[in-house]
């Protein structure tokens, strides 16, 4: 279960506390497909950062299968969210002088080591997605639609406990992003893994059965 519970963020400026969030609380259990829509600059992506430990909450709690990751030392921190929480970001960050196959291996590389292990995962995640042909490209030789499916098998590599994305249809155009909310839709249902989206498009928060909206710092059923 992903629980946050009473979460505040506040940004200090030369003014005085700039609130983000107030009282925003929310509990997700596997299988969970959650969107959240928002106006910019409304706060969605902070809470998003707070769910995946990448950023503390000025208060409040959250426990991701009942562990508090802002309670454990930066080392555990770093461990805990490599392996238990895949991000996928509207940019889709894959590292331009890589494969596609090591791209999707590059968070197994403070892994525990399997013989052939984690390549024959990423193997069946790029063929799940359909780049099972693609496997040596770089980067550059894909498209958006491509890249951002890259992006997906990658945060699934190590079968996270939740999966959190930023605008992952962001960049793309029609299509493409059709594909990709597909995507991200079968291989939750699939894998059984919580799925949080922050999105600004209404087409692919309809498509998700749980969905809120983030209005005045307050989290919102829609």
């Amino acid at each position: 279960m992903l629980q946050a519970t009473n979460l505040t963020k506040e940004y200090p400026s030369p003014q005085g506390p700039i609130p983000i969030l107030s009282d925003v609380s929310l509990a997700l259990n596997p299988g969970d497909a959650v969107s959240i829509m928002g106006p910019s600059g409304s706060g969605k992506s902070t809470l998003l950062y707070i769910l995946g430990a990448l950023e503390p909450p000025t208060s409040g709690v959250v426990t991701l299968d009942g562990r508090n990751p802002f309670l454990l030392k930066e080392k555990d921190l770093a461990a805990f969210r490599n392996k238990e929480v895949g991000f996928i970001f509207q940019d889709h960050c894959l590292l331009p002088q890589c494969s596609v196959l090591e791209n999707v291996l590059t968070p197994t590389l403070v892994a525990a080591k399997r013989d052939g292990f984690y390549e024959n995962r990423a193997r069946t995640l790029l063929a799940d997605v359909g780049l099972a042909a693609r496997l040596d490209h770089r980067p550059a030789q894909l498209s958006g639609g491509e890249k951002q499916r890259v992006a997906l098998a990658r945060a699934l590599i190590l079968d996270p406990l939740v999966v959190l994305c930023d605008e992952p249809t962001g960049n793309l155009d029609h299509a493409s992003a059709g594909v990709v909310s597909s995507l991200l839709l079968e291989l939750n249902k699939r894998r059984k893994s919580i799925l949080v989206v922050v999105t600004h498009s209404a087409e692919l928060a309809a498509r998700l059965p749980i969905r809120f909206e983030l209005l005045d710092q307050k989290l919102c059923p829609r």
